[in-house]
């Protein structure tokens, strides 16, 4: 159930293995020759030709609408493309100033539990917040990662995170979005992962009055992902196999 998943310990780091390369982008990228390069090195990785990866990027303005969207969710998408893809979820927004983290992993290294990997990447987020000092937290029925907006009233809360992931032979694809310093006025019009509570909304880190620079978020998010996945190293070669 649901409302258990608080109660599960994230997955533990690796016992053994090389480091997981870390490539972080520093223009923007397509997406559809970002999920081809994911692809290929997930499927590089199932098959033990390439070591595991996370690689930090920026899209261009989109929507991506996961396998739980519904058609009530592509109204107001018209402003930007659309992708069908495989992850996890519903519609969410892609676009500059967003931090999106593509974690292809080998889940067999860390336990084969699916529900941990979903836990272990909202602490991933929330120990990077941390850094930053923002208080995230993570909730029993909302995946994602959380910040109270009292300024907006009681009981007030808004996403600063999203997670949306796809397993392929226990090879991990997709992974988590954080708002740096996007335009909040992308997500007008539309249900981003499905949320319509009215006292549930989007934030950012600007919005929040917090201005880091994207090396100081990639910084943050590389210290907390070794805490809790284990050691990286700089990628030497592109996200996709040669």
């Amino acid at each position: 159930m649901i409302n258990d998943r608080l109660a599960l310990a994230p997955l533990k780091p690796a016992l053994a293995g090389p480091p997981v390369e870390w490539r972080a982008a520093h223009s923007a990228v397509d997406y559809l020759e970002a999920v081809a390069a994911m692809e290929a090195r997930a499927a590089a990785i199932a098959a033990g030709e390439a070591p595991e990866l996370v690689w930090l990027l920026e899209h261009p303005p989109l929507f991506t609408a996961g396998t739980g969207s519904r058609s009530e969710d592509l109204a107001g998408t018209g402003r930007f493309p659309v992708h069908a893809t495989g992850r996890g979820g519903r519609l969410t927004y892609h676009g500059p100033g967003q931090r999106i983290g593509y974690a292809m992993l080998d889940l067999k290294r860390r336990g084969a539990d699916v529900r941990r990997y979903v836990l272990a990447l909202e602490e991933w987020i929330i120990g990077a917040l941390a850094r930053l000092n923002v208080k995230g937290e993570r909730r029993a029925d909302r995946i994602g990662v959380w910040v109270k907006r009292p300024d907006k009233g009681e009981g007030h809360e808004d996403k600063i995170a999203a997670l949306g992931i796809r397993v392929k032979r226990w090879v991990t694809l997709h992974g988590i979005s954080l708002n740096v310093a996007p335009d909040l006025s992308h997500y007008e019009g539309v249900l981003p992962c499905g949320v319509s509570e009215q006292k549930w909304g989007v934030t950012s880190l600007k919005e929040l009055g917090v201005e880091p620079a994207m090396s100081e978020v990639d910084a943050a998010l590389r210290t907390s992902f070794e805490e809790i996945f284990g050691p990286v190293e700089a990628a030497r070669a592109a996200p996709a196999p040669a």
